[in-house]
């Protein structure tokens, strides 16, 4: 499952509503899923540390966070070939460039995209649709 950059803040002392890696930690989600089945772009680790730096959080706190982050999830390169032109096809959905490479990240590995961005999920049934993806939300996934 790829997850959206949302639920990594809270790694760097960020507080979310829905804090899905606390839900999964305390065995609270619908599906069977581990620390182990999340993956997430390498662009949220960019997304994190420039939202932790307009809300003023130590750059130790960032940095411990990313290590965590590194070590306990594999983190999928916005790079690749076959990410960026899933992005660039995305750009006629989804405005915001920098979600067409987290869906792209989840379309090329041809796994569930967990977000709260309210343009993907206001798109689902289309990216559903068109891409093959199911695209869930903390409240899909936690009772």
């Amino acid at each position: 499952m790829i997850i959206d950059t949302t639920y990594i803040l809270p790694l760097a002392r960020i507080g979310v509503k829905t804090d899905l890696l606390r839900a999964i930690a305390e065995g609270r989600v619908r599906k069977s899923i581990g620390f182990c089945d999340l993956k997430l772009s390498l662009i949220s680790l960019f997304e994190l540390q420039a939202k932790a730096a307009k809300l003023g959080i130590p750059p130790k706190d960032v940095a411990k966070a990313v290590d965590v982050i590194l070590r306990s999830f594999q983190v999928i390169p916005f790079y690749r070939t076959d990410i960026i032109e899933i992005a660039h096809e995305l750009r006629k959905i989804l405005d915001d460039y920098i979600d067409c490479i987290i869906v792209a990240t989840a379309i090329a590995l041809r796994e569930e995209l967990a977000t709260e961005d309210r343009d993907i999920l206001s798109r689902r049934e289309e990216l559903e649709k068109r891409f093959g993806i199911k695209v869930l939300s903390y409240q899909d996934l936690v009772p």
